[in-house]
């Protein structure tokens, strides 16, 4: 599932104001926390967009067979995002 901005920001606050109420940190200036994880989560977001988009790049290569049946798509796709996930080690879920 994409997140949105609003999603990623909202969830970003309610981590950062959940450690900070539970004293598991301090923040002096809790809205720069909330940045830095908005910007760390979007960043993540971004990279995974960009491997499912070389994912479906590589796959083109196979369409004739994918066409056929003889190959199921979503299963190669989870299959080669995995492995490219794995090689780059990049954490995907």
């Amino acid at each position: 599932m994409r997140l949105t901005r609003d999603q990623v920001e909202a969830m970003s606050q309610k981590i950062v104001r959940g450690l900070i109420r539970d004293e598991l940190i301090t923040a002096d200036h809790p809205e720069k926390a909330i940045d830095l994880l908005a910007q760390v989560f979007a960043a993540d977001l971004e990279a995974e967009e960009r491997l499912n988009e070389e994912v479906h790049e590589l796959l083109k290569n196979y369409s004739d067979e994918i066409n056929r049946g003889m190959v199921n798509y979503q299963e190669l796709f989870r299959k080669v995002k995995s492995k490219l996930a794995r090689d780059r080690k990049l954490v995907i879920s």
